[in-house]
């Protein structure tokens, strides 16, 4: 652990880039939101907590809920701790926000509760993404399709966050005609029981598996569940929800989804055809100077981005930055994020801040 703390902290050092974990309001002093975590004892939710203190969004009141067996148990939030509540009792006590980090079955069931009483709910999970009533929102990139009056906000799949994090600013300019990504996932996307399994492996400690197949050590071509076309649901995701996103049905998407034995974050292989031809350098510019990316590529010193430098960090790290030798208007890049920071707690803490912001709650 000490070793990987050193690794963390060269990193770091190397980047030689501040992180600015403060968001950029400056909320009224008078300005209190009652806002619920729901899933607030998971690894996303807890991470949630923790950005929503961060960030100094203005939180009157945490209620964090969760299943039957968690209530009474405590979470600490700003250095005290707070019990935690029925998924009912956070609706009694209507808070403005209600993040949810639970599931897909909780959100279906929960979230229009929520809603119909008041509050605004942004919602991790998948089920509510591809309805055509509901925003999916990356807040750097389509925050203006939130509307006042809106009360379920879809939150992204994590891989499709950083991936179109990194192909906006190129999309507006280029047009993108096809993509195919290959993603190299962390088991911590699959939640404490996948991590759990890895370090049992690791330890040669027989216990419960959360995959059909070890992951120490290995990696298989397989994410979410198999459709009947031979995709998993999570390549189905990415293929969906960028579309949604970037608002172009047309572009064309292939998707191979792969989980990997680590922890820090997410990574990708993305090969980017577009309509028009492009500059390299401009390429470079276009994604460095987009909010919340970092451009760290020079191969010749094996500066590239990976899930180690990515790990706790909110911005998103593209390298490998290329063209395709093989087929004109074709990009090469690689990226890199930390799922349940950007991929997940962060970007639901950043939809929240906006709506305050603009006044959409």
């Amino acid at each position: 652990m000490q070793r990987d703390e050193l690794k963390k902290k060269l990193i770091l050092t190397v980047l030689n880039v501040k992180v600015n974990l403060n968001n950029n309001f400056n909320y009224s002093k008078r300005l209190m939101i009652k806002t619920a975590v729901v899933g607030a004892t998971g690894m996303v939710g807890r991470t949630m907590m923790k950005v929503l203190e961060e960030r100094n969004f203005p939180v009157s009141q945490l209620i964090p809920a969760a299943s039957e067996r968690s209530v009474g148990k405590e979470v600490i939030f700003k250095g005290k701790a707070v019990k935690v509540v029925s998924v009912m009792e956070a609706v009694e006590a209507r808070p403005e926000f209600a993040i949810f980090s639970a599931g897909a079955s909780i959100s279906k069931e929960w979230a229009p509760v929520f809603a119909k009483n008041g509050t605004v709910v942004i919602d991790n999970s998948s089920y509510w993404r591809m309805d055509k009533n509901i925003p999916l929102i990356v807040p750097e990139i389509n925050s203006h399709v939130i509307k006042k009056g809106d009360r379920i906000i879809a939150n992204p799949n994590c891989s499709t966050i950083q991936l179109v994090m990194a192909l906006a600013p190129l999309h507006r300019k280029y047009k993108i005609k096809r993509l195919v990504v290959s993603t190299y996932q962390s088991v911590t996307g699959t939640g404490v029981k996948a991590v759990a399994q890895m370090e049992n492996e690791r330890l040669g400690i027989k216990g419960e598996m959360a995959y059909a197949h070890p992951i120490d050590k290995n990696c298989f071509p397989h994410g979410g569940s198999f459709q009947p076309d031979g995709y998993t649901t999570e390549e189905q995701k990415l293929i969906d929800e960028t579309r949604k996103i970037l608002e172009d049905q047309t572009i064309q998407v292939t998707a191979t989804v792969v989980r990997i034995p680590v922890v820090g974050g997410h990574s990708e292989a993305v090969n980017i055809e577009f309509e028009k031809d492009f500059n390299i350098d401009d390429v470079r510019q276009l994604i460095g100077r987009f909010p919340g990316v970092i451009v760290y590529d020079n191969p010749s010193e094996n500066k590239y981005p990976m899930p180690i430098m990515a790990h706790n960090r909110d911005e998103v790290f593209v390298g490998r930055i290329r063209r395709d030798l093989s087929k004109e208007k074709c990009l090469n890049i690689w990226i890199v994020s930390d799922n349940i920071r950007k991929g997940a707690a962060t970007n639901a803490v950043q939809i929240a801040e906006y709506m305050v912001a603009n006044k959409l709650y």
